[in-house]
C-alpha cells in the first residue's frame, strides 16, 4: 500500500505531530465500529441469554457458557490466523494465506481486501477494483471477527444439552480454521464464488447456511440427548429468552447495516428491509401456529423472527421493500413446514438431535434467502454493493443468477458436511464428543459445579440431596465446595 498522506489541518488532532490520514472517513469508521459492536452484542449477551433461557434449567449454565467460550476462542484464533485466511492474500481459489493481524503497521493502515480486484470475464481488464473502505484495518478485523464468532455460537444451538465441553473447546478453533475461513474467502474475501458473482450480502451462506448444516452434521456425530430430555425440554425462563431474542433482532441492524462497509444509502435500505422481513416472518409463523395448533407460541414467534432475519440477510441491501415482505412470508412458512411437518415424517431429521432446530431456522432459511435473492436482486441496487457489474435477479432478466445462488449454496453445504465430519472424528480421537450419561442426568452441577438458579433461601432446612454441600448450621465441611459462588 502506498505511503499514507496526512492532513495536518484536521479539525481534531489529539497529537499535532502525527496527524490524520487523508483516507479516513470518521463517519464510516464510527458506523463500522458501532455495527461491529451491535453484532457482538447479538452474541454477548444476546445469544448467551437466549441459550441460557430457552433450554431446560439443568442446562442453562452449560448452554450459556458454550456461547461465551466460543466468542472468546474465536477472537484469539481470528487475530492469530483466521482473518488473513478469510480476507487476506489468495492462497487457493477458496482460501487465503494464514497470517496474524497483531502489528500496528497492519492495523493502522487503510482497510483493504487484497483478493477482491475483479477482472472482466477473467480478462486483464479491471471491472471493479479492490475493496478499500475509508477506515483502518483494525475496524475491518473487528467487524469480521464478530461475524465469525456468531457463526460458531449459532452452530452450538444444535449441540446444547449433551456435548462434552472439552470437545467443544477443541471443535471451535478447528471448525473456524477449516470451514468458516473457506466460506468467508470464497464468497466475501475474493475467492472463486466472489468472482463468479454469487451474492451473499451479509452472511446468508457464509454464516447461516454453514452454521445450520454444520450444526446438524455435528449433532449427528455427537449423538442425542437423554430420551427424557428430548421428550420434554421446556425453557427455564421465557421472559429472558425474549430478552435475548430482542437483542438479536435489534443487533441485526449492525449485522446487515454494516456490510456495505460504509455509512451509505445502501446501509439504510438494508436495515429497513431487515426489519420488514423479520416482522412479516414472525407474524406468518404465529398465524400458522394459531391455525394448526390453536395457540400462539412465544417460542414459535422467536423462531419466525429468526428465520425472517436469516432469510433477508443474503439480499438485505439488494431487494425492494415488497420483495422483503415476500421473503418474510416465505421464511415464516417454509421453515415452519420443514420443522412442524417434514421433520416429523423424516427418519433422518428425527434421528439427529438438533436441539434448537438450527437446521430449520438457519440452514433452510439461509438457503431460501440466497435463492430468493437470486430472484429479487434489483439492478439499481446491485451496483451499490456487488463487484460484478450488471448483476440482477432472475425477475429482472438474469436467470443465471438464480443458478449461481444454488451452486454457491451446494458448495457451502458440501464443504460443511465433509469438514465438520472430519473435525468431529479428529476431536473424538482426543476426548469423547458426548458427555457420559451420569453427567447428562444431572446437568450443570455435574459439569461445571454451578447452577443457574439458587432455589432455596438462607433459612430453608438443609437437604443434601438438593443443595449438594452443607447448610449454614453444618460445621462438618467434609466435602469441598463446588463452584465459584460457594468459595466466595
Amino acid at each position: 500500500m502506498s505511503t499514507t498522506a496526512y492532513n495536518m489541518s484536521s479539525a481534531y488532532m489529539p497529537n499535532p505531530s502525527i496527524g490524520i490520514p487523508d483516507w479516513l472517513n470518521k463517519g464510516d469508521n464510527a458506523w463500522q465500529m458501532v455495527a461491529a459492536t451491535l453484532v457482538g452484542l447479538q452474541s454477548v449477551p444476546g445469544l448467551v441469554i437466549l441459550y441460557g433461557s430457552i433450554v431446560k434449567k439443568k442446562w442453562a449454565v452449560n448452554s450459556a457458557f458454550m456461547a461465551l467460550y466460543a466468542f472468546a476462542a474465536v477472537w484469539l484464533c481470528w487475530v492469530m490466523w483466521g482473518y488473513q485466511m478469510s480476507f487476506g492474500q489468495k492462497l487457493l481459489p477458496f482460501w487465503g494465506k494464514a497470517g496474524h493481524t497483531l502489528g500496528q503497521g497492519f492495523l493502522l493502515s487503510q482497510a483493504g481486501l487484497p483478493a477482491t480486484t475483479h477482472f472482466f470475464h477473467g480478462s486483464g481488464v479491471v471491472e471493479t477494483g479492490e475493496i478499500t473502505p475509508l477506515y483502518p484495518m483494525a475496524s475491518m478485523v473487528y467487524f469480521q471477527c464478530v461475524f465469525a464468532a456468531i457463526t460458531l455460537i449459532l452452530l452450538a444451538g444444535s449441540l446444547l444439552g449433551r456435548m462434552n465441553f472439552k470437545a467443544w473447546m477443541l471443535f471451535v478453533p478447528l471448525w473456524l480454521t477449516f470451514s468458516y475461513t473457506i466460506g468467508a474467502f470464497s464468497i466475501w474475501g475474493g475467492g472463486f464464488l466472489f468472482h463468479w458473482g454469487v451474492i451473499d450480502y451479509s452472511g446468508g451462506y457464509v454464516i447461516h447456511l454453514s452454521s445450520g448444516v454444520a450444526g446438524f452434521t455435528a449433532a449427528y456425530w455427537v449423538g442425542p440427548r437423554l430420551t427424557k430430555d428430548r421428550e420434554r425440554f421446556p425453557p427455564n425462563n421465557v421472559l429472558l429468552m425474549l430478552t435475548g431474542a430482542g437483542i438479536l433482532w435489534m443487533g441485526w441492524a449492525g449485522f446487515n447495516g454494516g456490510d456495505p462497509y460504509a455509512a451509505n444509502i445502501d446501509s439504510s435500505i438494508a436495515v429497513v428491509n431487515t426489519n420488514i422481513c423479520a416482522a412479516t416472518s414472525l407474524l406468518v409463523w404465529t398465524c400458522l401456529d394459531v391455525i394448526f395448533f390453536k395457540k400462539p407460541s412465544v417460542i414459535g414467534a422467536v423462531q419466525g423472527m429468526i428465520t425472517g432475519l436469516v432469510c433477508i440477510t443474503p439480499g438485505a441491501g439488494l431487494v425492494q421493500g415488497w420483495a422483503a415482505i415476500v421473503m418474510g412470508m416465505l421464511s415464516g412458512s417454509i421453515p415452519w413446514c420443514t420443522m412442524m411437518v417434514v421433520h416429523k415424517r423424516s427418519r433422518l431429521l428425527q434421528q439427529v438431535d438438533d436441539t434448537l432446530g438450527v437446521f430449520h431456522t438457519h440452514a433452510v432459511a439461509g438457503f431460501l434467502g440466497g435463492a430468493t435473492t437470486g430472484l429479487f436482486a434489483h439492478p439499481d441496487l446491485c451496483p451499490l454493493f456487488l463487484p460484478v457489474t450488471n448483476s440482477r435477479g432472475a425477475f429482472y432478466g438474469d436467470g443465471m443468477q438464480f443458478l449461481r445462488q444454488v451452486v454457491g449454496a451446494l458448495f457451502i453445504i458440501s464443504w460443511n458436511v465433509v469438514v465438520t465430519s472430519l473435525v468431529c472424528l479428529v476431536v473424538r480421537l482426543v476426548v469423547p464428543l458426548r458427555m457420559p450419561d451420569d453427567e447428562l442426568a444431572i446437568g450443570d452441577d455435574a459439569v461445571h459445579g454451578e447452577e443457574a438458579y439458587a432455589l432455596w433461601g438462607d433459612g430453608e432446612k438443609y437437604d443434601s440431596t438438593k443443595h449438594g454441600w452443607y447448610s449454614d448450621n453444618d460445621t462438618q465441611h467434609n466435602k469441598a465446595p463446588s463452584g465459584v459462588t460457594q468459595n466466595v
